[in-house]
C-alpha cells in the first residue's frame, strides 16, 4: 500500500465535487477516522471501506466491474451496495456508508448495518446435513458460503490435518520468510467455528466413503451421514527418493506443521538446498534467502518456470534470485545424500544444514477412486462441480473441470481457484445451477516482485511482453491460435484487473499495453 498523508485526503462528510469521480471512477478520502472509497457507476454513487479484507489492498486502485469493485493485488471482489465480498480471496465484508448528493456535490453519512446472512427459506430443496472432506481453501471458503447462503443445517468438515484452515499461500512467502506472525496464518479463529456451527473434527483420517448409503467412515471407527458431500481432499507434496545415509533434515511444505519444522530446522543453520524451481521451490528460496541463509537451487530444467512461463520470464526469475545470491544448478538431480553432503547426478557436491524438496504435488483422488467416481487426473465433475454420484460435489486442487475459456477439461492447483470453486459449490449443494466460469488466477511472490497472473495456458504459440521486466513493469501476454489465453503482469496490477475482464468477455478490449491510468 502507499504510504500517504491522512490530512490530505478529501473529507468525505465535509462534501467532495463530482467533477472528482468521473463515471467508472474510484477516489480514497476518509469518512471521520475510516479510511473510505467511493466508486462511481453513472448515476450511482457508493461508499465502502478503502481496503481489501484479504491482505488490505488499496481498493482505491482497483477496478469498477457492473456494481462490484476488484481488488488490485489478488482479484477479490465487493459487492458496491452491500460491502459483500463476493469472489474470493477475500472471506469477510467491507464498510458501507450511506450517501447523499446534493446537485454536484457528495456526501458521506452514517455507517450501514453489515451485510445478514441470506433467509434460508428457499423454493429450493435443502439437505438435512453437510458434510466437507478437506480442510484446506475449498472447504472452508464452502462451509463459509453456505452460512452466508442462510443454510441451517448442520455442516462437519473432515480434516486430515492437526491444524485449523490456514493461510497456505503465507506458507511459503512471509510465514516462512520471518515477516508473518505465526497467529496470522489461522483463516478463522475457533470462534468462527463455533459461532457458525461449523463441526471442524482435525486428524479426522477417512477410510471409504459410501456414496449410494452417504456415509463417511473414518479410520477410528466414527462415521458422518450427509445429505450433501463435497470432497476437497487437495494434494499431497511428490515424495522423493534419496539414496544414501543423510543427517540433515528433509522437508516437504504442505501444512502449517511442514513450514514451522522448516523454521525451526533453520536454527544454527547456513546453507540449505532446495529441490525444484517451481513456483514453491523459488519462494522457500526467497524466504530462506530473507532470512540470510545461502541457498542452493537443484532442478532438471534449464530454465526456471520456463514450463509454466515460457524462457524469457523464467530467466528473468532466475536473475533475480541470483541478483539476491541463490545458486542455481539446473540440468541437475540428486543422486545421494551422505551425512551433511549433497552429491548431483553432475558431480557436484553441495555442503547443507537441511533439504527442502518442492517438485509438486498430486491430487489426492484414491478416496474417489475407492468410492468409484469417475477420475481422470483428478476428479471428474460438470460445469456445476458435481461428480458422477449426484449430491457429491469435489472442488479445489482434485476437481478437473470444463472450462469455458480454453474449452477444455482442466485441474488447476490454484488458491484462489480453490476457495472460488469451494463458494460455487456451496450454493450448488444448497440447489443452485451455478457453473463454476472463473478465470483462474495466481500470484507468487519473489523478494519485492510480485507476479499476478490470471488465465490458463498449459500450451501456447506466441509470447507478447510489452513493457521491460528488468524495469520490472510489464505485461506479458500469452496466446494461442490467435486468442489470449493468459497474461502474466508485473508491477500492473489494475491491467491485470483490465485483463481478467477483457478476457472474461472473450478478449475483446485488452490489448496488453500500459492503461493509460495504470499504476
Amino acid at each position: 500500500m502507499t504510504d500517504r498523508d491522512e490530512t490530505a485526503a478529501p473529507d468525505f462528510r465535509a462534501g467532495v465535487s463530482l467533477q472528482q469521480l468521473p463515471d467508472g471512477g474510484l477516489l480514497a478520502g476518509r469518512v471521520d477516522s475510516d479510511e473510505v472509497v467511493l466508486a462511481r457507476r453513472g448515476d450511482e454513487i457508493f461508499a465502502i471501506g478503502a481496503h481489501c479484507t484479504h491482505y488490505h489492498g488499496p481498493l482505491a486502485e482497483g477496478l469498477i466491474v457492473g456494481d462490484t469493485v476488484r481488488c488490485p493485488w489478488h482479484h477479490a471482489c465487493f459487492s458496491l451496495r452491500t460491502g459483500e465480498a463476493l469472489r474470493a480471496p477475500a472471506l469477510d465484508p467491507v464498510g458501507c456508508w450511506r450517501v447523499e448528493r446534493a446537485g454536484d456535490t457528495v456526501f458521506v453519512r452514517e455507517r450501514l448495518p453489515a451485510p445478514l446472512p441470506r433467509p434460508s427459506a428457499r423454493s429450493r430443496e435443502e439437505p438435512t446435513s453437510i458434510v466437507i472432506v478437506g480442510g484446506g481453501a475449498a472447504g472452508l471458503a464452502a462451509a463459509d458460503m453456505l452460512r452466508r447462503e442462510g443454510y441451517g443445517g448442520a455442516i462437519t468438515m473432515l480434516s486430515a490435518d492437526e491444524a485449523p484452515p490456514c493461510d497456505r499461500p503465507n506458507l511459503s512467502k512471509d510465514f516462512l520468510a520471518g515477516t508473518a506472525e505465526a497467529d496470522w496464518i489461522p483463516l478463522r479463529s475457533p470462534e468462527f467455528y463455533t459461532e457458525q456451527r461449523i463441526d471442524l473434527v482435525l486428524g479426522a483420517r477417512v477410510a471409504s466413503l459410501d456414496v449410494k448409503g452417504c456415509r463417511v467412515d473414518l479410520v477410528d471407527g466414527r462415521s458422518y451421514t450427509f445429505g450433501r458431500l463435497l470432497m476437497a481432499t487437495g494434494a499431497t507434496p511428490v515424495q522423493l527418493a534419496f539414496p544414501g545415509e543423510p543427517a540433515i533434515p528433509i522437508h516437504y511444505l504442505r501444512t502449517f506443521a511442514d513450514s514451522q519444522a522448516i523454521i525451526a530446522s533453520l536454527a544454527g543453520a547456513r546453507r540449505i538446498v532446495v529441490v525444484g524451481a517451481s513456483f514453491i521451490g523459488l519462494e522457500v528460496a526467497a524466504s530462506l534467502r530473507t532470512r540470510g541463509l545461502l541457498v542452493d537451487v537443484v532442478a532438471p530444467d534449464t530454465v526456471p518456470l520456463g514450463r509454466v512461463m515460457g524462457e524469457t520470464v523464467g530467466g528473468f526469475i532466475r536473475k533475480v534470485h541470483e541478483d539476491h545470491g541463490v545458486a542455481f544448478h539446473l540440468g541437475a538431480t540428486v543422486s545421494r545424500i551422505d551425512d551433511r553432503t549433497v552429491t548431483l547426478s553432475d558431480g557436484t557436491k553441495l555442503e547443507a544444514d537441511a533439504l527442502v524438496a518442492g517438485v509438486g504435488v498430486r491430487p489426492s483422488i484414491e478416496l474417489a477412486e475407492k468410492a468409484g467416481l469417475a477420475v481422470d487426473r483428478g476428479v471428474t465433475v460438470n460445469e456445476h462441480l458435481e461428480t458422477s454420484a449426484p449430491g457429491v460435489f469435489a472442488a479445489g486442487d482434485i476437481a478437473r473441470w470444463p472450462d469455458p475459456h480454453t474449452g477444455d477439461r482442466i485441474r488447476v492447483e490454484h488458491w484462489v481457484v480453490a476457495q472460488g470453486q469451494g463458494q460455487t459449490a456451496a450454493r450448488n449443494m444448497l440447489g443452485g445451477r451455478e457453473a463454476y466460469d472463473a478465470l483462474p488466477f495466481f500470484w507468487s511472490q519473489h523478494y519485492d516482485i510480485r507476479i499476478n497472473y490470471v488465465g490458463h495456458a498449459e500450451a501456447w504459440d506466441d509470447v507478447a511482453i510489452d513493457g521491460r521486466l528488468d524495469a520490472r513493469d510489464c505485461t506479458v501476454t500469452y496466446n494461442r491460435a490467435g486468442r489470449t489465453v493468459a497474461v502474466a503482469t508485473i508491477g500492473r496490477d489494475l491491467q491485470s484487473l483490465e485483463a481478467e475482464r477483457a478476457m472474461e468477455s472473450g478478449g475483446e478490449g485488452f490489448t496488453g499495453r500500459q492503461s493509460p491510468v495504470g499504476r
